[in-house]
């Protein structure tokens, strides 16, 4: 297939557009050749001066499920939840339009699809839980990140994870990335047994959507381009 062609433009736009943020996966395995090969394709994001400032810890059978136990356990107590909080800001500290309304809305969008009514508090806390159990994704991805790096190494992760998610469309896989992962940060370190210098970054769900879930209908809103855009000259 020749780049620059409709038909090589019509695959990778496909690519890019159809990837969702997938919650509910079927247990179908993924090969360890697919893993791989995703990941060799996802490094050729681009660093500057060529750092390649991303770790990944791939974790599929019992690793998985070892985590999985250890992270809703403590999700799941609440004086234990309290003793974990992320080693960096992901969100805002304060919110301000129109990222708030934004997030309000793919919050209530995905809630509506659950049928889970606000103040419902028992669900909710049990469907962000399910973060934890990576959706009952057959494979779970933890991204970690030398301390030493900057911030223009963390802009470089963003495009690593991007090509992640987008090659793993172009094969027919699935993902989630996931911030909810940052608080237990400590508990997922000692887990993959990672050195001191090394920091979480964030999570990843990989597999194959689960066809039946009625969460994964959910297709998230996105501004028009010239919302976003000024063109100069």
């Amino acid at each position: 297939m020749t780049l620059g062609t409709p038909q090589a433009i019509a695959c990778v736009d496909e690519a890019i557009t159809s990837r969702r943020s997938i919650r509910a996966y079927l247990p179908t395995p993924v090969p360890r050749e697919t893993i791989e090969e995703i990941l060799r394709v996802a490094s050729r994001a681009p660093s500057g001066t060529n750092t390649q400032p991303w770790k990944v810890h791939v974790l599929t059978g019992e690793p998985l499920r070892g985590l999985v136990e250890k992270l809703r356990a403590a999700y799941d107590d609440p004086a234990e939840a309290q003793l974990h909080e992320p080693e960096y800001a992901y969100y805002p500290h304060e919110w301000v339009s129109p990222y708030i309304e934004r997030r309000r809305k793919v919050g209530w969008d995905l809630y509506g699809l659950l049928g889970i009514v606000k103040g419902d508090k028992l669900r909710m806390h049990e469907q962000h839980g399910r973060n934890y159990a990576f959706f009952d994704a057959p494979v779970g991805l933890m991204f970690t990140i030398d301390r030493v790096m900057e911030r223009g190494s963390w802009l470089d992760y963003g495009m690593f994870l991007q090509n992640v998610m987008v090659a793993a469309r172009a094969r027919g896989l699935d993902t989630c990335p996931q911030a909810a992962f940052t608080p237990f940060h400590r508990i997922i370190m000692d887990h993959l047994g990672t050195p001191p210098q090394e920091m979480l970054v964030c999570g990843m769900s990989l597999g194959q959507a689960d066809p039946q879930a009625v969460e994964n209908t959910l297709v998230t809103e996105r501004a028009p381009v010239h919302e976003f855009t000024r063109f100069h000259g």
